[in-house]
C-alpha cells in the first residue's frame, strides 16, 4: 500500500458526519486524496409506500428532496474542505447498499463513516445497515461511536497507532495496514493480542506476535493481555491514548471472523476511532 487515493465519506448531515469529515480532511489532506462526499436520499415511496402519493406529486416531491439534497451537499463543510479535491454525489437508494456499490464501482481506498447518524441514516445502527457497510465493502472501513466528538481537522493528529490482532488469516493484513499508517504520520505502533489466562496460550501468543511482527517488518511494540477480547482491547486504547485502533474483518476465523459480536462491541465502546480491514 502507497496510499489512499480516493476516500468516501457518506454524508447525512449530522454533527457525527461531521466528525467524521474531520478525519477525512486530515487524511485526504496528507495523501492528496480524491474525497468524494456521499449523500443517499431515500425515494419518497420507499418512506411514504407508493400508494400514498399520485405519480404527479411523486414525481415533483422526488425533484424537490433532489434539489434541496444537492444545495446542502454543496454548502456542506464547504470553507473546511476548500482546496482539496473534493466530489460531491447525491444517489437515492437503499443507504447501505448503494454505498457500497458506489464504493465497489469507484475503487475506494477507505470509507470514512459514522456508527449512527439521523435523517436518511437514521437506521445506522450497528447490526444493521452500518453492519452491511462493514460486511460487504472491500476497502477498509474507518468508523466510531464518537466521532461527533473529533477534533477540528486542524488539530487532527494521530501519534499512537493500536493494532489489535486474533492471530487467525488477516492479522498479516491487519498489521500491513496499521503500519502503512504509522509510518505515514510518523507514529507509535503497538500490535496487541488478548488471550485466555492459561500461561502456556500466552506464551505462544507472544512467539506468533513475534513471527508476524518479523513477516510484515513492522516496527511495533508487542503488548499481551489477559481477558475477553473487547474490554481487553478497548481498555489498552484507553489506556494508552491511542488516536486510532486497527482491527481485521475479512476472514471467517478468529475472534473478529467478519465483523461478529467482538468487533461490533470493539467498534461500540472504543475511545477512539476503529479501522476494520
Amino acid at each position: 500500500m502507497e496510499a489512499l487515493s480516493r476516500i468516501l465519506l457518506p454524508v447525512d448531515f449530522s454533527q457525527r458526519s461531521v466528525g467524521a469529515a474531520h478525519y477525512a480532511r486530515t487524511l485526504a489532506s496528507h495523501f492528496g486524496s480524491e474525497l468524494t462526499l456521499l449523500h443517499v436520499l431515500i425515494p419518497p415511496q420507499r418512506e411514504f409506500g407508493s400508494a400514498d402519493i399520485a405519480g404527479s406529486m411523486l414525481a415533483e416531491l422526488c425533484r424537490d428532496q433532489a434539489a434541496q439534497a444537492n444545495r446542502d451537499l454543496a454548502d456542506f463543510l464547504a470553507a473546511d474542505l476548500a482546496g482539496l479535491n473534493v466530489r460531491r454525489i447525491v444517489l437515492d437508494g437503499d443507504p447501505a447498499a448503494t454505498i457500497v456499490e458506489f464504493a465497489h464501482k469507484e475503487r475506494t481506498d477507505l470509507i470514512v463513516m459514522p456508527t449512527h447518524g439521523y435523517g436518511t441514516f437514521r437506521r445506522f445502527i450497528l447490526g444493521s445497515n452500518t453492519a452491511k457497510v462493514l460486511h460487504d465493502a472491500d476497502c477498509p472501513v474507518w468508523t466510531g461511536a464518537h466521532l461527533e466528538q473529533a477534533p477540528a481537522a486542524s488539530l487532527t493528529s494521530f501519534q499512537h497507532i493500536l493494532c489489535a490482532v486474533d492471530l487467525g488469516p488477516q492479522s498479516s493484513k491487519t498489521l500491513c495496514w496499521a503500519a502503512f499508517l504509522a509510518r505515514e504520520f510518523n507514529a507509535r505502533l503497538t500490535l496487541f493480542h488478548s488471550t485466555p489466562c492459561e500461561p502456556s496460550l500466552r506464551s505462544s501468543a507472544g512467539d506468533e506476535l513475534h513471527r508476524l511482527r518479523t513477516s510484515v517488518g513492522a516496527t511495533a511494540e508487542l503488548a499481551i493481555e489477559t481477558g475477553e477480547p473487547a474490554p481487553a482491547i478497548c481498555s489498552a486504547a484507553a489506556r494508552m491514548q491511542a488516536d486510532v485502533l486497527v482491527i481485521g474483518r475479512g476472514s471467517a476465523a478468529g475472534v473478529y471472523g467478519r465483523l461478529r459480536t467482538n468487533a461490533y462491541a470493539i467498534i461500540r465502546q472504543s475511545p477512539c476511532p476503529v479501522v476494520s480491514v
